[in-house]
């Protein structure tokens, strides 16, 4: 993501280098501190550079550990806002643009990723309280801007399961619910990417506690990711990933397949 995606990246430079400097001082190297706290020195080396948000409880630890009398969650605090990202959904950002393999049940809009401008722009249309209209530009831009992993050199493997109720609405009009629709045919033919749709009037759903994403990070881990209305969680607990993979594998075997899939968005098309 651009400048636009991350109005404070000068200060998360500014309290990497803070960092830096406190570990130096106090004669840890990043790979000793990052042990220290579970999360490796490639991780250390992110926050310092910048790349990666400090989050305020490990700032709090490293404050203690490094006796900097709370100057960097002071830091952290004064830090100007993201209106655009919520520092919670950051790291999952970061996450998603360097995945190697990307699995997405969604049951309420289309994925992110998937998402055409005027798509986009409907569903940020749709926030409550609303946003002005600049606002919901940078939010599509951003959104768009996402997009750009499906055009690496090796672009992730990726799989989407749509609840077919989030196919059919129109979010936005006609004209945005066509565009949308002929977007998704056009990228189901897509090289390693797979769109399947879950269809109405099922049985059984093995996915009823809401949407999530897999992610597999280059290095190989395995992480997950769920959201709520004014927060997100990043899982990188083995038993819990294991457990929404066990789901995602089973919805994959109750949606339609990919072939079929494509024949429904065919009728979706012929139908208007």
């Amino acid at each position: 993501m651009g400048t636009t995606t991350r109005r404070n990246a000068s200060a998360m430079k500014m309290v990497g280098a803070l960092l830096a400097l406190y570990r130096k001082e106090a004669g840890h190297t990043q790979r000793s501190l990052g042990e220290r706290f579970v999360i490796g020195e490639e991780q250390i080396a992110s926050i310092e550079q910048g790349r990666r948000p400090l989050k305020p409880d490990l700032a709090e630890q490293l404050d203690e550990l490094l006796g900097t009398k709370g100057a960097l969650s002071v830091a952290l605090s004064r830090m100007p806002e993201v209106d655009l990202v919520p520092l919670w959904a950051e790291e999952f950002l970061d996450r998603e643009r360097e995945a190697i393999v990307i699995s997405s049940y969604e049951n309420q809009v289309l994925p992110g990723l998937l998402q055409t401008e005027g798509y986009a722009r409907a569903v940020f249309r749709s926030r409550i309280p609303a946003l002005d209209e600049d606002e919901i530009e940078r939010h599509v831009a951003a959104r768009v801007e996402r997009q750009a992993l499906f055009h690496r050199k090796e672009p992730p493997i990726t799989c989407f399961v749509i609840w077919e109720a989030v196919l059919r609405d129109h979010l936005g009009g006609k004209g945005v619910f066509v565009e949308q629709v002929r977007h998704l045919r056009e990228h189901s033919e897509l090289p390693n990417l797979a769109v399947q749709v879950l269809p109405l009037a099922r049985t059984a759903h093995a996915a009823l506690d809401g949407p999530f994403v897999l992610l597999e990070t280059p290095d190989h881990q395995r992480l997950a990711y769920t959201e709520t209305q004014r927060g997100s969680q990043l899982i990188a607990t083995p038993d819990e990933v294991a457990i929404l993979t066990q789901r995602c594998a089973m919805l994959r075997s109750q949606a339609l397949t990919p072939e079929d899939t494509r024949d429904l968005l065919d009728r979706l098309l012929g139908e208007q």
